[in-house]
């Protein structure tokens, strides 16, 4: 590795790959224009990925020449590209200037026989496209994936590693392709990398060990977690954990955990994923549920009224995450749950004060209609609702009108 990609791969203990670009347009109906791609770059780069997977050079020539542009861009995080175990792959890899190179192959016995090919003649396959590799780059970042690697006998993979690793490889990637594997279970990754590590180290082999995980069990998080503890020190992850079928680590889930929960994993930007879950989002066509983890719109969010009095004395009663380093802070929705701790908030929050105590009821009445029909009431319609109700008149009438 040159010393600059050697830099940007181990700025920390914990690397982190990002895929939006590369397996995100895996997702159906997503490809990204490449000015906006490179928009998403910077953001990646400012939040401090150590990798950023751009692209299959050989899909398209769009793809391969965005690649070269993000590339010469100087951004302090390594730029990837994605490519088979070919030669004609490998070579559209390294001409596209990356400084990273993921090349992959399908191991398990039932591709292999499919594909007519034997384990041993895989094998060479995967042993020439990374010395070719090297040899056209010396410098560049090789990681092989034994792609399905968790399901395929693990003498195989253990083998395949050990070849990789022979011809040039600097990382090799343990990927749960199908999302199969379940913690503590019989599937448990943790178990799976611990033996893999194991015999590796047997045969005096020591590669950087990354990790690929689906969500098709919505356990993709917590698999990559059990291979860190397991001694996986790369993790691959996109924005909305977006990917083939279920996508795969979300990043900001990931980042998350990694800054608040495992100290010394490394250092982030945490307060630039908003702006970027905007971006992709928008560009992606893929909303950003309002319950998803950290960057979800209710994700620091409180309605009932015990929780409301709760989080206003401690947000931590009902937060296990701190939302300021994201740059978000909590919030206390106003709907048919609303008590009068929450409105008296909302109200210091709009600056308003001097509202004597039959006014205040008849606000609360009216938010707390308004929520029955399944809205949330805004800081904007809360200011229209107590307008309303200063100029409502007393008595009889007004109370029909509002509860019509």
């Amino acid at each position: 590795m040159t010393d600059m990609n050697a830099a940007a791969l181990n700025r920390g203990k914990v690397a982190v790959l990002d895929a939006t670009l590369r397996e995100g347009e895996q997702a159906p109906g997503v490809c990204f224009a490449p000015h906006v791609k490179m928009a998403i770059c910077e953001l990646l780069d400012e939040i401090g990925v150590d990798i950023i997977e751009a692209g299959h050079p050989v899909v398209s020539d769009e793809i391969r020449r965005g690649i070269g542009v993000l590339a010469r861009r100087g951004f302090r995080a390594c730029i990837g590209a994605h490519a088979r175990a070919l030669r004609h792959d490998v070579e559209a890899g390294v001409d596209s200037g990356a400084g990273f190179l993921g090349i992959f192959l399908c191991l398990s016995p039932e591709r292999l026989r499919d594909r007519g090919v034997t384990l041993p003649a895989a094998l060479e396959c995967a042993a020439e496209s990374i010395a070719l590799a090297k040899e056209r780059q010396p410098g560049l970042i090789v990681r092989f994936t034994p792609e399905d690697g968790v399901r395929s006998p693990l003498a195989d993979v253990v083998e395949a590693a050990r070849v990789a690793v022979g011809a040039g490889a600097d990382i090799i990637s343990v990927a749960d392709t199908t999302g199969s594997m379940v913690p503590g279970g019989d599937r448990s990754l943790y178990d799976w990398v611990s033996r893999f590590r194991e015999r590796l180290a047997g045969q005096g082999s020591f590669p950087r060990i990354a990790v690929h995980c689906h969500n098709d069990r919505g356990l993709a998080l917590a698999n990559a977690l059990d291979a860190l503890r397991a001694g996986a020190s790369i993790i691959d992850a996109s924005v909305l954990g977006l990917g083939e079928r279920a996508g795969i680590v979300d990043l900001a889930s990931l980042l998350a955990v990694l800054s608040q929960d495992l100290p010394g994993s490394g250092s982030w930007r945490l307060d630039k994923l908003a702006e970027l879950y905007r971006l992709v989002s928008h560009y992606s066509g893929v909303d950003v549920p309002v319950h998803f983890p950290v960057m979800g719109r209710n994700a620091f969010s409180h309605c009932a009224g015990v929780h409301s009095q709760a989080a206003l004395r401690d947000p931590r009663h009902y937060q296990s995450l701190d939302p300021r380093p994201f740059g978000l802070r909590p919030e206390l929705i106003l709907d048919h749950m609303t008590g009068r701790t929450a409105l008296q908030h909302a109200l210091e929050r709009i600056g308003v004060s001097g509202i004597d105590g039959e006014l205040l009821s008849l606000v609360l009445e009216r938010v707390k209609e308004t929520g029955q029909k399944g809205r949330v009431v805004t800081l904007e319609e809360l200011r229209w609702i107590i307008d309303y109700e200063k100029r409502s008149p007393p008595g009889l009438p007004a109370r029909m009108t509002r509860t019509a």
